[in-house]
C-alpha cells in the first residue's frame, strides 16, 4: 500500500521499509528549538541527571536551536532573568544555533530557521511552540511538544511515542485572483475544517497553487495548520524548496527530495479553487469563525497589526507597502508593523518598504512576536477592535480579554488601515493621497 509524504519521511527516519498509520515510533530530531520558555526546559533537563552522578549535557548541541523572540526586549526583570539563565546554558553546552536580542541576526523563531538553513526536507523537527507546524512548509514532519518532552529530547536525541499521523490531502487548484493570497486560502480551509477538524492528523498540500507559490506563502499556510487542529502541515518538497534553500538560505548540503507515492491513502480529500476564492476573515473569537469579507466590512478599527510569524515576511510587508504608499493611516486606528526578522527589516529599508509603511503612519516595531501577544507591545483597551495578520485571535490575544482580534491577509490590513474600517482591498479606495513635502513630523 502507498505511504503518505509523512509515512516515506517517517518511514525514512526510522530505518523502515514501511510504516502504517497509527503505527508508534521513536524517530531521530534533526533540529530541536525553543524561544524563551527555554528556561522551563532546562529546569526539567536538569532534573533528569539529578542523583544519576551524570553531567547535565545536551545529545548533540548543533541540533539544538534556542531563539528569543517572544518578550524582546525584556519588558521585565523575571524575563531578563530567564533570558540570562539561557544565555548561561547555551556558553555551557556549546549551543552554536543561539539568537539573542541582536539588530543584525536576531527575530522570530519560525522565520530565523527558515532563513538561517536549519530546517531540512526529510527531518523531524520539534519545537516548545505549537506554531512550529511553519517549517513542515520545507518539507520537514514539524511539531509543537511541551517543555518536559524537549527536556527529553535534549538528552537522547528523539522524541518518545510518536503515533504515525493520518493525513488530510489538500489539493488548491487554479490562480489567486488580485488582492487575495495564501492566508485567505488557509483561513478559508480552516472555517470548512473547524477548530478541532484535523485533530490528530497532518494536512498536506498539493495542487497547482501551491507548486506555483513561493516559500513565503506555504509557511503561511503551515504556520496556520495547527489552528485546524493539525499536528502538522506538510508541503512535499519540490523545485521551489529546493530554490529557496539555496538562493535564499545558503544551504550547500544534499537536499533529501521526495513525495507521497501515487497510491497513497489519505483520510480526506480536500479541493479548493483559488480562482474562486474572496479576502477571508476570521472574526472573534476563534481563528474558525471565518466569513468573506463582505458580510463584515465598515466594522470600525482601531488597531492594525502587520508582521508575525505567520506574515511579517518581505512579500507581505511589500503588499502592504504598494496599498499604503502616498496615503494615510487613518486618524483614529493605529497602525502597528514588525517584520518576522532583521533580514527582512533590513531589506525591506533597502526597498523603500519601511520608510513608506512609517510615512502613511505606520509604527514600525522591533521583529519579535510582541503585538501579536500583546504582552509588552500593541496592548488593547476594553471595548476596542483589532484586525491582524497574526493567527490567533482566541479571547486575550492581545492583551486584554474585553476586546477584540480579526484576521486578514496583508492587502486587507493595509487597505483597511486606510479607512480605519474593514475594507475589501479589491475596491477602488478614495482617499486623500499625501503631496509631495506635505509629511509632518
Amino acid at each position: 500500500m502507498g505511504m503518505t509524504y509523512v509515512q516515506k519521511l517517517l518511514a525514512k527516519v526510522c530505518g523502515r521499509a514501511q510504516v502504517a498509520v497509527g503505527d508508534v515510533l521513536e524517530p531521530e530530531v534533526r533540529l530541536a528549538m525553543s524561544h524563551e520558555n527555554g528556561a522551563l526546559v532546562i529546569n526539567q533537563f536538569l532534573e533528569i541527571f539529578q542523583g544519576t552522578g551524570r553531567q547535565a549535557t545536551v545529545w548533540d548541541p548543533d541540533r539544538i536551536a534556542i531563539i528569543f523572540d517572544h518578550r524582546i526586549p525584556a519588558e521585565s526583570s523575571k524575563t531578563a532573568g530567564n533570558q540570562k539563565k539561557i544565555r548561561e546554558f547555551v556558553g555551557r553546552q556549546g549551543i552554536k544555533k543561539f539568537h539573542d536580542i541582536r539588530g543584525d541576526t536576531g527575530g522570530i523563531c519560525h522565520q530565523l530557521l527558515p532563513e538561517n538553513g536549519y530546517v531540512r526536507p526529510g527531518g523531524v523537527v520539534v519545537g516548545t511552540d505549537s506554531h512550529t507546524t511553519t517549517h513542515g512548509a520545507l518539507g520537514a514532519f514539524s511539531f509543537g511538544i511541551g517543555a518536559t518532552e524537549m527536556a527529553s529530547v535534549w538528552a537522547l536525541g528523539r522524541i518518545l511515542n510518536v503515533e504515525v499521523p493520518a493525513a488530510i490531502k489538500v489539493t488548491a487548484a487554479g490562480k489567486f485572483p488580485k488582492h487575495v493570497y495564501p492566508k485567505d486560502l488557509i483561513l478559508h480551509l480552516i472555517g470548512g475544517l473547524s477548530a478541532e477538524g484535523a485533530n490528530y492528523k497532518v494536512l498536506e498540500f498539493h495542487g497547482d497553487a501551491i507548486r506555483r507559490m513561493p516559500t513565503s506563502g506555504r509557511l503561511a499556510l503551515c504556520n496556520m495548520s495547527v489552528e485546524a487542529g493539525a499536528t502538522s502541515g506538510l508541503v512535499p518538497p519540490d523545485a521551489e524548496t529546493r530554490r529557496y534553500l539555496r538562493e535564499e538560505a545558503g544551504v550547500k548540503d544534499t537536499l533529501d527530495i521526495f513525495g507521497p507515492d501515487p497510491d497513497a491513502v489519505y483520510d480526506q480529500v480536500i479541493e479548493i479553487d483559488v480562482s474562486k476564492l474572496e479576502p477571508q476573515i476570521a472574526c472573534p473569537h476563534t481563528v474558525d469563525n471565518v466569513k468573506p469579507i463582505g458580510e463584515v466590512a465598515g466594522k470600525k478599527l482601531h488597531q492594525i497589526v502587520i508582521g508575525s510569524c505567520t506574515n511579517g515576511r518581505l512579500d507581505d510587508l511589500e503588499i502592504a507597502a504598494k496599498i499604503l504608499k502616498g496615503r494615510r493611516v487613518a486618524d483614529g486606528t493605529r497602525m502597528l508593523v514588525f517584520p518576522a526578522s532583521w533580514r527582512i527589516y533590513h531589506k525591506a529599508m533597502d526597498l523603500g518598504v519601511i520608510q513608506a509603511l512609517s510615512r502613511a503612519g505606520a509604527v514600525v516595531c522591533n521583529p519579535g512576536c510582541g503585538p501579536c501577544l500583546g504582552v509588552h507591545q500593541g496592548a488593547l483597551a476594553d471595548n476596542e477592535v483589532a484586525l491582524a495578520t497574526t493567527n490567533r485571535n482566541f479571547k486575550g490575544r492581545m492583551g486584554n480579554p474585553k476586546a477584540e482580534v480579526y484576521l486578514c491577509s496583508p492587502a486587507t490590513a493595509a487597505a483597511s488601515a486606510i479607512t480605519g474600517v474593514i475594507t475589501d482591498p479589491r475596491r477602488n479606495i478614495k482617499t486623500k493621497r499625501l503631496k509631495k513635502g506635505e509629511l509632518k513630523i
